[in-house]
């Protein structure tokens, strides 16, 4: 089905990065960079269908070619901390055909982008595994009428202000809902159920854990091929069904409390007539169940004392202070969890990437004749090598050093603080089921009182 996921970053020749470079992997073409004299061959590259430079209204046309662009971006920035380029990266709709996807991809590069001043390159990456997806590099620059680059800032009132409003922190989230609009309305017009929102979760009003982008390991989760992310997402949707059962169970509650059960009758029940109506001695049940039902029992009473409950009334208060806890400790468990599976990917890439760079380092000292032998012997290894290395490289976003112990420590404390919110969290769900208990036995309270009032009222009538 649909799924929403954009990316919004910022090639920055402070971190390393070079657009000639990113133009040329994403377009898998051989550019040659004259900022620094590197050719960038990724003609080996597959999976693209479609590319395409799409031009803003002052920008002249030798702008169409990939090289020309990307040269003229690189030159005209003079600082080492430059930023050169701003990439939005979307998934596709599944549903739709390769065609259809690359008008959707154009038509909002156009309309967002560059009706907007930005040249765009769009870039359609569809390799067959599930996972369609467009790169579009953007420039960070306005282009003047007379054609040439304008200033990315200007002076008002002796002031320095951007001269565009593109790094606006309201942009993103513009940019983010639009392509859900998009996305949205193109789906419609193929008759298609499927829609996707822009916001999180949390935004949407739903208690769940975000799961991972799955990317190119949905290929193989098709398969029913176990993948790093695809654990990840096994192990959120577990907390996620937790979540919804425990939240769902305690608005049954409040519900159930607020709903003035106790209207017909002159008094709610104590919490002692509730108690001695708690079912714990029945006959035919099991010596097992009747332990584990005077285990609940303690429990139950072990929690009206812990929270001085005499009462129907401070029930109510009781579990509406339990949903609010429930939610809380929900909010905190989730950001937890996101960023320990974060860490686990990490330390794991770094895991394979260590065991595979020996292999990689041979094949670098080789003379060049011998490397493609060595490489089709050694190809497993070169490419779990790269997949490592690349997913990394990432990560880092141009630092040089892979921060190993300092992920590992991040993860030691994060481990502590979610224990302890695993222990308060399943404390809550103790209590939940007290508070189930003791509405069974609040019902059947009622349900007796109701009928010796019943067995009254004939009585006085017989009198």
């Amino acid at each position: 089905m649909a799924i929403y996921h954009m990316s919004i970053k910022i090639f920055s020749r402070g971190k390393g990065a070079s657009a000639v470079c990113k133009a040329a992997y994403r377009a898998a073409e051989a550019l040659r960079s004259e900022y620094d004299g590197e050719t960038y061959d990724y003609t080996s590259k597959s999976g693209i269908v479609h590319k395409e430079i799409l031009l803003s209204e002052n920008a002249p046309m030798e702008y169409k070619d990939r090289y020309v662009l990307w040269n003229s971006v690189e030159q005209s920035e003079r600082y080492k901390t430059a930023q050169l380029a701003r990439e939005v990266e979307v998934a596709l709709p599944r549903e739709l055909t390769i065609r259809q996807n690359i008008e959707l991809a154009k038509k909002y590069a156009q309309e967002i982008f560059v009706n907007n001043g930005m040249c765009a390159d769009i870039c359609v990456h569809d390799n067959g595994t599930g996972n369609p997806h467009a790169h579009i590099m953007l420039t960070m620059r306005p282009i003047d009428r007379d054609g040439t680059w304008g200033q990315k800032s200007r002076r008002v009132n002796g002031k320095k202000v951007p001269a565009v409003d593109w790094n606006d922190r309201e942009k993103a989230e513009q940019w983010r809902k639009a392509w859900a609009d998009y996305c949205n309305a193109a789906l419609a017009r193929q008759k298609e159920n499927a829609k996707i929102d822009h916001r999180s979760y949390r935004r949407q009003g739903k208690e769940q854990i975000p799961t991972v982008h799955l990317g190119s390991s949905a290929w193989l989760e098709k398969k029913n091929i176990k993948t790093d992310k695809g654990n990840i997402n096994r192990k959120i949707g577990v907390s996620n069904n937790e979540l919804r059962q425990i939240g769902a169970r305690l608005k049954k509650l409040k519900a159930w409390l607020y709903s003035k059960p106790f209207d017909s009758f002159e008094k709610a029940p104590s919490m002692s007539d509730v108690l001695r109506n708690i079912d714990i001695t029945e006959q035919f049940r099991s010596r097992a169940r009747k332990v584990a039902d005077l285990q609940a029992f303690a429990k139950t009473v072990n929690f009206l004392m812990k929270n001085n409950l005499n009462s129907i009334d401070e029930l109510a208060d009781k579990v509406t202070d339990m949903q609010q806890l429930q939610y809380d400790l929900a909010g905190e468990i989730k950001k937890q969890e996101r960023r320990l599976s974060t860490l686990d990917l990490h330390l794991h890439n770094v895991e394979i990437y260590n065991k595979h760079k020996p292999v990689y380092q041979e094949y670098l000292a080789l003379p060049k004749n011998q490397r493609e032998a060595f490489k089709a012997k050694n190809a497993a290894s070169l490419k779990a090598h790269d997949t490592a290395h690349k997913y990394i490289t990432g990560v880092l976003n141009g630092r040089t050093s892979i921060p190993v112990t300092a992920w590992k420590t991040e993860r030691e404390q994060l481990l502590i603080k979610r224990y302890e919110l695993c222990d308060k969290y399943y404390k809550l769900k103790d209590d939940v089921k007290s508070v189930e208990l003791l509405r069974k036995g609040a019902e059947k309270t009622m349900g007796d009182t109701m009928t010796e009032r019943k067995t009254a009222r004939k009585r006085d009538k017989m009198l």
